[in-house]
């Protein structure tokens, strides 16, 4: 199915459709699945939360991430970041019709060409398994009217498991201590610092946070007034 709602689905009101993620052992091929149903239910031209990005620049994106290796060493290495942004606007300016974009886009959901290391199952998750929840949220989270999506608690705790690992480095600009914290109880100390503030939320919606979708959380805060204004103003994630 290329438009619409897909299945198990239930569409919100001027966003894009949410899905139930199944409760399955390896977790990237459905989310693949979702954030692809979400950007042809989009269309190339809307917004994202990623700054001056349409749907047609993310989809790009996440195209030539896994088939253009200059581009995916650009993410990580700043000196190639420029040839990586300049390739993917390149290949986003073709995108413009909605049979170019849907054909990019179902490419993209067929998964990643044979010799990709993205077909190495544990880079693979590494790798994907954020990046399509966030990208997701990207689109839904850019309209007006959203909701939070209702994740199996297995995706959940996987999302979980992998901010525990990077949350360090997603919050190391961060003047402060940082303890994220889970409505259910489990917590973690992400940084050490004398003052301290505690981000409490689901996993998915801390994930949003610690990648600097900030004002796009939904998440509360605990800890001194002062201290809680700096972490807002601060700069947050990669």
């Amino acid at each position: 199915m290329n438009n619409g709602t897909p299945p198990g689905a239930a569409a919100l009101p001027n966003s894009a459709p949410v899905m139930l993620v199944s409760q399955v052992m390896h977790f990237v091929e459905p989310s693949r699945e979702v954030l692809a149903e979400t950007l042809l239910a989009a269309g190339p031209d809307a917004p994202t939360l990623c700054k001056g990005w349409r749907t047609r620049d993310l989809a790009a994106h996440l195209y030539l991430r896994e088939r253009k290796a200059a581009v995916g060493l650009g993410l990580i290495i700043k000196r190639l970041a420029k040839a990586s942004d300049q390739a993917t606007a390149r290949l986003a300016a073709k995108l413009t019709t909605a049979e170019a974009y849907a054909k990019l886009v179902n490419t993209f959901r067929a998964g990643p060409p044979a010799l990709s290391p993205m077909n190495i199952k544990a880079l693979d998750e590494s790798s994907n398994l954020i990046e399509y929840f966030v990208h997701t949220e990207d689109i839904r989270r850019a309209v007006d009217r959203w909701a939070p999506r209702a994740l199996d608690e297995a995706y959940s705790e996987a999302l979980w498991d992998e901010l525990v690992k990077r949350a360090a480095i997603l919050y190391r600009g961060v003047d402060l201590g940082i303890v994220l914290v889970r409505p259910s109880g489990p917590r973690h100390v992400a940084k050490r610092a004398p003052v301290s503030v505690a981000i409490v939320g689901e996993p998915g919606e801390l994930l949003m946070h610690a990648h600097g979708r900030t004002r796009h959380a939904l998440v509360t805060f605990e800890g001194q007034p002062d201290a809680v204004a700096l972490l807002q103003s601060a700069e947050v994630g990669l």
